[in-house]
C-alpha cells in the first residue's frame, strides 16, 4: 500500500536534485563563464521546479494563498525556462518572449479559478502548458541536432524533453480517465509515485543532457578557435592544408578538385597609406565578397598576409575559372568605403586542377601559384590557369 511519506520522500529528492542542479548552473554561468545565459535560464528553470515542489509540499502548513496559485504558476515558469534553455544551448538564441507569454496566460487562467476542494483544471492547464512547452523544444532540438551536429551529438540527445512531454501529458490525461482523484502531487496514488519516479529520473537525465550540449558547444567553440583566422574568420593555414590534403587522399579515389589562389592587389600601398586598421578592413570586405561564391562544401582559408585559397571539391579547371571571374568581378565591383573616401580594390587569382601526375596537393597548390604570379604580371586584377 502507497503511504503519504512514500511520495513526500520521493518529492523531496526531487527537490534536493533541482537545487544541487540549480547551484551547478549558476556556477557554470558566473563562475565558469560557459554559455552563461543558457546556464542561467537553466539554473531558473530548476529553482522554479525546486521552488514549485516545495510549496507543493507545504500545502495545509502554510496558507493556500501562499501555496496554491504561486506553486502552479513555478511549475509552468521551470517549463518554459527549460523550453528557452534549449534553443539557448544549441543556437544561442534565448526566446524568452514565448515563455514569458506562456507563464502569464497560464497565471491569469488560473487565477480565476477557485484554489479549494477540485482543482482539476488548474492540473490539465499546468500539464498541458509543459507538454506543449517541452515537446516544441525537444521539436527544435530533434531538427538542429538532426541538421547540424555531427556523429558526437546525436539528434537521439533531443529524446529526455520528448518523455518529459509525454510524463506531464499523461497527468493531465489522468484528470480527465480518473475525475475523482486528487491532483495533488502528494496524494498516495500509485500513478502519482510512478509519475515522481519518473519525474526524478527525468531531472537527472535532463540536466545531465543538457551540460553535456553545453559541453559540446564549448569543444566545437574550441576546435572554431584553433581551426579559424581569426582576423577574417576563414579557415587558417594548418586547417586548410588538413582540407586540402584530405582532398587530394580523394582525388587518388576518383574525385576531382580545383583551387583557386587569390591575392589582393597593391594591398602594401593600402596599409601605408590608409594604415593597417584600412588593411583589416579590406580583407574584411574582400572575404565578405567572396563568400556568396563559396558553396557549402568548398573550403576557404587564408594562407597568410592579403593571400587566400578556395579549395573546390569536384571541380574542374573550367568550374573553377568560372567561379574565379565571378569572385573578381564581385571584389573589383566594391571600393572600400574608408575616412569619407573610397579606395579601389581588385585581386589576381590564379587557378589549377588536380592532375594524375601530381604527388601530393603542394604540386597542384604550386601551380595555382604560379599562375597567380602570372595574373600579377599580367596587369592584376585578372584570372590565370
Amino acid at each position: 500500500m502507497i503511504t503519504p511519506a512514500q511520495t513526500l520522500t520521493m518529492a523531496a529528492a526531487i527537490i534536493m536534485s533541482a537545487a544541487t542542479a540549480t547551484l551547478v548552473w549558476l556556477s557554470l554561468a558566473l563562475l565558469a563563464r560557459i554559455a552563461p545565459r543558457a546556464s542561467l535560464t537553466m539554473a531558473g528553470a530548476n529553482a522554479c521546479a525546486a521552488l514549485s515542489l516545495t510549496l507543493n509540499a507545504t500545502r495545509g502548513v502554510l496558507p493556500d494563498a501562499l501555496t496554491c496559485w504561486p506553486a502552479d504558476v513555478l511549475a509552468v515558469a521551470s517549463f518554459a525556462l527549460l523550453g528557452a534553455a534549449v534553443p539557448a544551448i544549441l543556437t544561442r538564441h534565448l526566446p524568452w518572449k514565448p515563455a514569458a507569454i506562456a507563464v502569464a496566460m497560464s497565471g491569469l487562467a488560473m487565477l480565476a479559478l477557485p484554489y479549494g476542494g477540485d482543482m482539476r483544471w488548474q492540473t490539465r492547464i499546468v500539464s498541458g502548458m509543459a507538454a506543449v512547452l517541452v515537446f516544441v523544444a525537444g521539436m527544435a532540438a530533434w531538427r538542429h541536432l538532426s541538421a547540424t551536429a555531427g556523429r558526437r551529438t546525436p539528434a537521439s540527445l533531443a529524446l529526455p524533453l520528448f518523455l518529459i512531454s509525454l510524463l506531464m501529458a499523461l497527468r493531465g490525461v489522468d484528470s480527465f480517465i480518473h475525475p475523482g482523484t486528487a491532483p495533488d502531487v502528494r496524494a498516495p496514488t500509485a500513478l502519482n509515485l510512478g509519475l515522481l519516479w519518473l519525474a526524478l529520473v527525468m531531472t537527472l537525465l535532463l540536466n545531465a543532457t543538457l551540460a553535456f550540449l553545453v559541453l559540446m558547444r564549448l569543444i566545437h567553440r574550441i576546435e572554431r578557435l584553433l581551426e579559424r583566422d581569426p582576423l577574417t574568420d576563414t579557415l587558417n593555414r594548418r586547417a586548410f592544408d588538413q582540407a586540402l590534403e584530405q582532398a587530394h587522399a580523394w582525388f587518388r579515389r576518383g574525385r576531382a578538385y580545383a583551387v583557386v589562389m587569390i591575392d589582393m592587389d597593391r594591398f602594401k600601398q593600402l596599409n601605408d597609406t590608409l594604415g593597417h586598421a584600412a588593411g583589416d578592413a579590406a580583407l574584411h570586405q574582400m572575404v565578405r565578397e567572396l563568400q556568396p561564391c563559396v558553396r557549402e562544401v568548398d573550403r576557404f582559408g587564408r594562407l597568410g598576409g592579403e593571400e587566400f585559397c578556395v579549395l573546390l571539391p569536384d571541380t574542374g579547371i573550367a568550374g573553377a575559372a568560372l567561379v574565379a571571374e565571378r569572385m573578381r568581378a564581385l571584389v573589383h565591383a566594391t571600393p572600400l568605403r574608408w575616412l569619407e573616401q573610397d579606395w579601389p580594390l581588385s585581386a589576381s587569382f590564379g587557378i589549377a586542377e588536380a592532375e594524375r601526375g601530381d604527388a601530393s596537393a603542394n604540386a597542384v597548390l604550386a601551380r595555382a601559384d604560379a599562375a597567380l604570379y602570372r595574373a600579377k604580371a599580367q596587369g592584376r586584377n585578372v584570372v590565370q590557369a
